[in-house]
C-alpha cells in the first residue's frame, strides 16, 4: 500500500528502504513494445520483464542501509571523483563487453587527443542478459589489461560498474 515502507533484500541481506508512494500495473506488453521494440517473449529481455519481473512497479524514497557486496571491486561515485586528479581533463570509456586490442588502441588514442588528461576505464560488469559473458568474466579482461600496461600507461583508471546488462 501506498505509504507503507519495504525492506528491499539483495541476495538475502537487508539493502535497503523503500517508502512507497506510487504503486501502479503496468502494461508489460506495451512496455516491451515501447522499450523494445517488439513483445515476443523470443526476445530474452523482454521475456525477463513480461514474465520475471513483479506486477506492480514501486516508486518513492529509497534510504540505502548498505552497499551490496558484490564479487568484485566497485567504488562509490565519490571514490571513482576521489581516484581522479583536479583541475585535469577526463577522458572517459564505457564498456559492456569485455575488453580486447581494438577497444585498447581506442583508449590510447582518446587519453592521447585529449592534452594531460586522465583516462577512466569504466565498465558495465553487473547481472547479464541470458547468452552474456559473466560480469566477473568481463572484469578479468580488463584487470588483466590494468596490470599489463600500469607501467606505461600510468594515467589510466579503472572503476566497474555493476549495472545490469539489460540496459
Amino acid at each position: 500500500k501506498e505509504g507503507e515502507k519495504l525492506l528491499l533484500k539483495w541476495k538475502g541481506e537487508d539493502v535497503a528502504v523503500l517508502e512507497a508512494a506510487s504503486i501502479y500495473k503496468p502494461n508489460k506488453v506495451v512496455e516491451a513494445k515501447e522499450v523494445y521494440g517488439t513483445s515476443s517473449l523470443e526476445h530474452p529481455t523482454v521475456f525477463s520483464l513480461i514474465r520475471e519481473t513483479g506486477a506492480y512497479y514501486v516508486g518513492g524514497n529509497l534510504h540505502g542501509i548498505k552497499s551490496i557486496a558484490f564479487s568484485y571491486p566497485v567504488q562509490t561515485p565519490a571514490d571513482v571523483r576521489a581516484m581522479l586528479p583536479e583541475g585535469k581533463p577526463v577522458v572517459a570509456f564505457q564498456n559492456r563487453n569485455p575488453i580486447h586490442r581494438a577497444h585498447f588502441e581506442l583508449l590510447v588514442r582518446a587519453q592521447r587527443d585529449v592534452k594531460d588528461s586522465t583516462l577512466l576505464v569504466h565498465p558495465t560488469c553487473g547481472p547479464t542478459q541470458p547468452g552474456d559473458i559473466d560480469g566477473v568474466v568481463r572484469i578479468s579482461t580488463y584487470e588483466a589489461l590494468k596490470e599489463e600496461t600500469k607501467q606505461e600507461f600510468p594515467m589510466f583508471r579503472w572503476a566497474y560498474l555493476p549495472y545490469s546488462m539489460k540496459m
